[in-house]
């Protein structure tokens, strides 16, 4: 009888040796997943799968847009979505262009090419290339320079504007988002404000830039899907 309350307890003893170590196996394996969970970069992971069209175009659209309307657009991106409140009242043709870009996909699947980190805090997209001299095969003139706030030599954050290639009525496709109030000349068209989203600007710019410097690829893939326009 000894011998075998003896072996009973060995084998409960055994019994409760597994189930500890299971038990800690167990919790090991779910801090491990919360901290995989909550460290892995899920960010600005959320990509369609496709190509840029890439389409051309030899002038710039005829004016379609009705100026007296509100309009607002959402860039769709990997990393989020983004309300911007269209100013067709004081950049019509800006405006009409970007709007006649969204409605033809053009912006589908382009990545968000450039982020600046100092001086100016901008990040730039709109280019089919990717490498920041593609446009749509014509230039828009210059509008609304006349803004106060632009005039004043600062574009507020939350600023849309277009970009050009540093001479006057060479915009295009290529737009730039403010995400911190920025001091640059008065050479770029405003032509939306964002209402949403500005969160996720900065968090494009807290990762910063591919190799660490302050100006160039962003470190996130930022990819916009697809940009649905409205009319309200």
């Amino acid at each position: 009888m000894e011998e075998l309350r003896a072996a009973e307890k060995a084998r409960v003893k055994k019994r409760r040796t597994v189930f500890a170590v299971a038990a800690v196996v167990v919790v090991a394996l779910v801090a491990g997943g919360l901290v995989w969970a909550t460290t892995r970069p899920v960010f600005c992971g959320d990509a369609a799968s496709g190509s840029p069209n890439g389409k051309q175009w030899k002038t710039a659209p005829a004016m379609s847009i009705d100026t007296s309307a509100a309009y607002s657009a959402t860039l769709k991106t990997s990393c989020g979505d983004i309300g911007i409140k269209l100013d067709a009242k004081n950049a019509p043709q800006t405006v009409n262009s970007f709007v006649f870009l969204a409605q033809q996909n053009y912006f589908d699947h382009t990545k968000c090419h450039r982020l600046t980190t100092s001086g100016i805090y901008v990040l730039q997209c709109g280019d089919p290339t990717g490498s920041g001299s593609g446009g749509p095969g014509y230039t828009l003139p210059d509008e609304y320079l006349k803004d106060p706030a632009v005039q004043g030599g600062s574009y507020p954050a939350g600023t849309v504007a277009m970009a050009n290639t540093g001479t006057a009525h060479t915009g295009g496709s290529q737009f730039f988002l403010v995400y911190q109030a920025s001091q640059l000349a008065a050479n770029y068209t405003p032509f939306g404000t964002i209402t949403s989203g500005l969160d996720i600007l900065q968090h494009i710019a807290r990762d910063g830039v591919q190799g660490g410097g302050s100006d160039g690829k962003p470190k996130d893939n930022v990819v916009i899907n697809s940009v649905p326009v409205t009319k309200e």
